[in-house]
């Protein structure tokens, strides 16, 4: 299990156990995270599992595709911290990382 904490946008913690292999957005969902909707269940086709990645963690994770990216261009809250859930698989180097969630996912 990797430990992964998903900060909403009013500071409040959620730290929790998600298993290699699942997506970041599949532990939140397991989990019961707020703030992640999900609403197409991972087909990186609707832009509401969009998370904030500090710099420190993006190179333990998989590279963004073009599809991945193109959604996120239509997301009311981007920067450029920010990632698809649905797109990234949970793997043992990322235990302990923090996700920051955005105001709402539109």
């Amino acid at each position: 299990m990797v430990k992964i904490t998903y900060v909403e946008s009013n500071g409040t913690e959620h730290t929790v156990d998600v298993d290699e292999g699942l997506s970041i957005m599949e532990g939140a969902v397991t989990n019961s995270i707020p703030g992640i909707d999900a609403d197409c269940g991972g087909g990186c086709a609707c832009a509401t599992c969009m998370v904030f990645i500090d710099i420190e963690w993006k190179e333990k994770i998989n590279s963004m595709s073009e599809e991945e990216e193109s959604m996120i261009d239509f997301h009311e809250h981007k920067n450029d911290d920010s990632r698809l859930s649905c797109q990234i698989s949970v793997t043992a180097d990322m235990d302990g990382m923090i996700l920051k969630l955005p105001e709402s996912q539109q």
